[in-house]
């Protein structure tokens, strides 16, 4: 159990460190499309080989811990949670690469972006954080919190389509432009998926409460010696 215990302890760390690095790329991703910078959006991409080495390294490291006989049913959960959401984290990156490529396009940026698309960029890399920050610190209430964000990203992201055409009528946006937005935009939109599906595997490592799948939306958790129905929640279920 000792050293079971220690190779957990470092796959956190590793795991931790990971989401960091994720943050990170996925920051420099919307500084490069903002900036119009080609040579961050190639720097973007340079960075996702470490990602994708880290990842493997995790999930070869994770699968020993399986086979060591461990019952208790949280520590199971430990490792299947950062075997999921190391999954998740890779795709993070995948989807800064997808920003950073876009900006190496030979669209040209207009002179203004859609303000509104800021405001979806900031929101849902903030909710990458607060994901991290709820796996590195146990804390079920903030995941929950990223989770109640989802259905904001979401209205944000119409308001952003409905501005892009209203300006595509008018002339005031390049249709290929347009076409480049909605791409972004579908990336940073899916970059809130899997925070929020990291969010999830948080309560279910916690309270042993799976809140994916469910047609209420996600239920307040509870721990794994509570008996009784959990009261469901408002929030809408959103797309994995």
């Amino acid at each position: 159990m000792h050293t079971f215990n220690e190779r957990l302890a470092d796959l956190r760390t590793t795991i931790n460190a990971q989401g960091d690095r994720v943050l990170d790329i996925v920051h420099r991703a919307v500084d490069c499309y903002f900036d119009g910078d080609r040579e961050k959006a190639r720097a973007v991409i340079a960075l996702d080989e470490e990602i994708d080495r880290v990842d493997v390294e995790i999930e070869r490291a994770s699968i020993p811990l399986l086979g060591m006989g461990v019952t208790d049913e949280k520590l199971i959960r430990s490792v299947l949670t950062i075997v999921k959401v190391n999954n998740e984290l890779e795709r993070v990156a995948d989807c800064a690469v997808d920003i950073a490529e876009a900006v190496l396009s030979d669209v040209a940026l207009p002179a203004r972006i859609p303000p509104v698309f800021r405001v979806m960029a900031n929101s849902v890399t903030g909710m990458l954080r607060d994901s991290n920050r709820a796996l590195a610190d146990g804390n079920a209430a903030l995941a929950q919190q990223v989770l109640l964000f989802d259905d904001t990203v979401a209205m944000l992201k119409k308001e952003l389509m409905k501005t892009a055409q209203e300006q595509v009528a008018s002339g005031a946006l390049p249709v290929d432009y347009a076409f480049r937005l909605l791409t972004i935009t579908k990336s940073i939109e899916r970059i809130a998926d899997h925070a929020t599906n990291t969010c999830e595997q948080v309560i279910y490592l916690h309270s042993g409460l799976i809140v994916r799948h469910r047609p209420e939306g996600w239920s307040k958790p509870l721990s794994p010696s509570t008996t009784h129905s959990p009261s469901p929640s408002t929030r809408s279920t959103h797309a994995s």
